[in-house]
Parts: structure tokens; sequence; C-alpha cells
């Protein structure tokens, strides 16, 4: 179904019949044609921008994700206490990146008198928020939600917090991991974009998509934008084959 409706729409596109029904122009919206042979010849700077972009997803998600596994382990382990850092990590969620990005790159400027740097920490730190809020609220899950009596029974051999942890905990809290990613991944990479908007310094798929905008250039911030979705479509991908594996050995 998905596949066909995107057959549908490429036809309307390179029809231009979807220009009709959007009142616009092939300016704005150029054809699928036109935007494929942008894309083509400005390839290694796209490939450049999409690294830029990619490391910063990829810091942050990882920053992220690491700092919201382990406030979800401490809230766990201490419950009065933990969940404050549940509350405040939980919280970023609903912040917008579009209001977080200009005040962390406010906070990081004396960071480094590089600006390249300091746009670099800026935007991981975005990513790292975002990825923290989700993996905090569903790593938590997996590690309190456990099978029923599992606790009572490590409790009868006088089990340690540490060995209810690493035995019980944790690999109880698997599955709701690549739940967490499966939103953080995509978030990750659409965070980045997204900050490079506010970035100080000019690099990534994010910035190039704005400049060329108002530039005017519209194929080429169309190009662009189709390698953000590469980019998304392709992460999420990876992750699911990973899932796979790693799951199919879990349930093994």
């Amino acid at each position: 179904m998905p596949l066909l409706l995107g057959l549908v729409i490429f036809r309307l596109w390179n029809g231009e019949i979807l220009h009709s029904m959007l009142h616009t122009d092939t300016f704005t919206l150029p054809l699928p044609g036109k935007i494929a042979d942008i894309f083509l010849d400005i390839r290694e700077s796209m490939q450049a921008n999409a690294l830029s972009t990619m490391m910063v997803a990829f810091a942050g998600l990882v920053a992220g994700s690491l700092l919201g596994y382990l406030v979800a382990v401490m809230a766990s382990i201490f419950p009065k206490a933990g969940k404050g850092g549940l509350s405040v990590i939980g919280a970023f969620a609903s912040v917008p990146v579009v209001a977080l990005a200009p005040v962390i790159n406010n906070l990081t400027k004396d960071v480094s008198r590089d600006a390249n740097l300091r746009s670099m920490v800026a935007k991981i730190i975005v990513v790292s928020l975002i990825a923290a809020a989700n993996m905090t609220l569903n790593a938590y899950r997996g590690l309190t939600e456990l099978k029923p009596f599992s606790e009572d029974l490590m409790a009868t051999y006088a089990a340690k917090k540490r060995v209810v942890l690493f035995k019980l905990r944790i690999p109880n809290s698997l599955p709701y991991i690549f739940t967490a990613l499966k939103v953080s991944v995509p978030a990750s990479i659409m965070t980045a974009i997204v900050s490079e908007y506010f970035a100080e310094y000019i690099t990534g798929v994010g910035r190039q998509i704005r400049e060329n905008i108002v530039l005017a250039q519209y194929s080429t911030a169309w190009a662009y934008i189709t390698m953000a979705c590469i980019l998304g479509i392709g992460s999420y991908a990876v992750l699911m084959g990973v899932r796979a594996v790693a799951l199919r050995r879990y349930n093994g």
C-alpha cells in the first residue's frame, strides 16, 4: 500500500498534476528528473554535508541514549530519588527543537574559538537531550516492568541489587531499548537537521536546505531534502536489521 501510494504521488508529480493541485510551478517544486540531475551534479558536496549531519546525529544518539539509560537505571534502583531525574529528562521530549537549539547555541558560544567546534558541540547537545528523553522513559519501563514474581524470586535467594540489575533488569530492558531507538534514530536525524538551521557554522544537510531556499535554488534544496529522507530511512532500516538479529538471540 505505501509503495502504491508513492507511485501514485510520483506519477502526479512527474505529470505536473500535483503542481496544479497545489497551485505551484516547476520552479518551486521541480520535477523528479531535475532533482535527480542536481543530486548527481553535487554528489561530492552532498556527501560531505551528509557526513557532517550523520556525525552529529550518531554522536548525539549514543551520548543521549547512554545518559538516558543511566538515569533509568538509577531511577529503578533508587525510585524516590531517581524519579526526579525521570521528570527532568522527560521534560526535554516536550521542548521543540526550534526553541532548544538557539538556547544551546548561546550557552556554548564560549566553548572554543573554533566556530566549527562550537557549532558541533551545540548540535550534539541538542540531539543528546532529545535521545536521552526517549531512552529514559522506555528503558525505565523495561527495568521495572518485570515478569510476575521474578523479583520476589531473586529476593528469596537474597540477591543483591547489583545481581538483580545485571541478571534480571538489564536483560528484561533489551526490547524496550529498541523501542526507544525506533523513535530516537529518526528523531536524531531530524533534530540534527533542524539544529543545523540555527548553527553558527554553515555545514550539514539542514543548513544547505536553508541556504538554498534563501537563494531561491529550489532544485538544490529539494536534492538535499531527498538526501535527508535517505539518511532517515537508511538509518531506520539499519536499526531494524540490528534489532532483528539482537532480539532473535535474546529470545533464543
